[in-house]
């Protein structure tokens, strides 16, 4: 209990130490300032489920700053992925709708703009292009489960945001 106990202790000074460079790190190399505690954060808890081989490390700072540029390229990768997936998608939306009434339809799509994209992609998918559940997941590579956690999920934010009276989205088509 006392090797445990130890590790815990000197985990902790190195975290005290090293949390600030490393979100620091992860700030400078992602560009999102929001994100990069959330990813030092990642990465340290990494480093302690590993930290037997980080301490035995020549320099454990190092193999911390590996550890977070890796996870930074990772964050990288899928927010290229997501905005490949939006462009795509907003590439295939070419439908006009006749006399779309336009404040209505730059309120939508100012609240859908708020919404992370998975949400966004499943409620348009879902409730402007009429889409299955299913057809939903397949067209975005994820479960039907997860469809509708976030079709439901991405509503009631519109909701709160646009009022219950405004959350037809038959103006999204224009």
């Amino acid at each position: 209990m006392a090797g445990r106990t130890d590790a815990a202790a000197e985990f902790r000074a190195f975290f005290e130490c090293h949390y600030a460079e490393l979100a620091r790190l992860a700030r400078l190399l992602t560009g999102d300032a929001e994100g990069a505690d959330d990813l030092a954060a990642d990465a340290l808890v990494a480093l302690w489920r590993r930290w037997d081989r980080v301490r035995a490390a020549d320099h454990p700072a190092a193999y911390a700053r590996g550890v977070v540029a890796n996870l930074a390229r990772s964050h990288i990768r899928s927010a290229i992925r997501e905005r490949r997936r939006i462009t795509l998608f907003w590439a295939q939306c070419s439908d006009h709708a006749e006399a779309p009434d336009v404040p209505a339809v730059v309120d939508v799509q100012q609240a859908l703009r708020t919404l992370p994209f998975r949400k966004r992609a499943c409620v348009v998918l879902r409730h402007a292009f009429d889409l299955s559940e299913r057809e939903t997941a397949l067209a975005l590579g994820i479960s039907v489960g997860t469809v509708k956690s976030q079709t439901s999920k991405g509503m009631a934010q519109l909701e709160r945001l646009l009022g219950p009276q405004a959350t037809v989205l038959v103006p999204l088509r224009n």
